[in-house]
């Protein structure tokens, strides 16, 4: 789920600082944000940020997007699905394009990874899961993974054989 979207000419790391603080104080102070080394992302005022919010920043390898895939799908889809196919008379424009376009994808289009809800939907279905209390039935123990081994199971060691 895109949090912001910020379509610019160009971005500063002073911007992103501004535009994450604003997000913090909507949504809360993340433990960790993963990020490549864009130069607006490996800025002084992002280091700084970092250090007053207690906020830890993990830079992915140059070249290896595989640990930030999340992000690169969503970069992925958002290129092909709306940029390729939209065409801007100026940036405001952008902007209002842009803006329906994150509503969209965040409260109407459901996502196959979150049970075919949309985020948003997604989101206050785990909000409604948290708050609500554990009935007799439901457990707050986490159930196992994989079943026990049978109680009639083999417990003599195999043998290896020497080859």
């Amino acid at each position: 789920m895109p949090l912001t979207a910020i379509p610019d000419t160009s971005i500063s790391g002073r911007r992103v600082v501004r535009e994450l603080t604003a997000l913090i104080e909507r949504r809360g102070r993340p433990a960790m944000i993963v990020s490549d080394n864009g130069t607006e992302l490996t800025s002084n005022a992002i280091l700084k940020l970092c250090a007053e919010q207690k906020i830890e920043w993990h830079y992915i390898a140059p070249g290896q997007p595989m640990p930030n895939s999340f992000v690169g799908s969503f970069n992925g889809r958002l290129r092909d699905e709306f940029l390729y196919e939209a065409l801007f008379r100026n940036l405001a424009h952008a902007r209002e394009l842009i803006s329906a376009w994150v509503t969209d994808y965040n409260t109407e289009r459901p996502h196959s990874a979150l049970g075919y809800r949309p985020p948003a939907g997604f989101a206050l279905y785990l909000t409604t899961a948290i708050v609500r209390p554990a009935t007799r039935v439901e457990s707050s123990a986490r159930r196992a993974i994989a079943q026990p081994t049978p109680k009639v199971a083999n417990d003599q060691p195999a043998q290896v054989i020497d080859g």
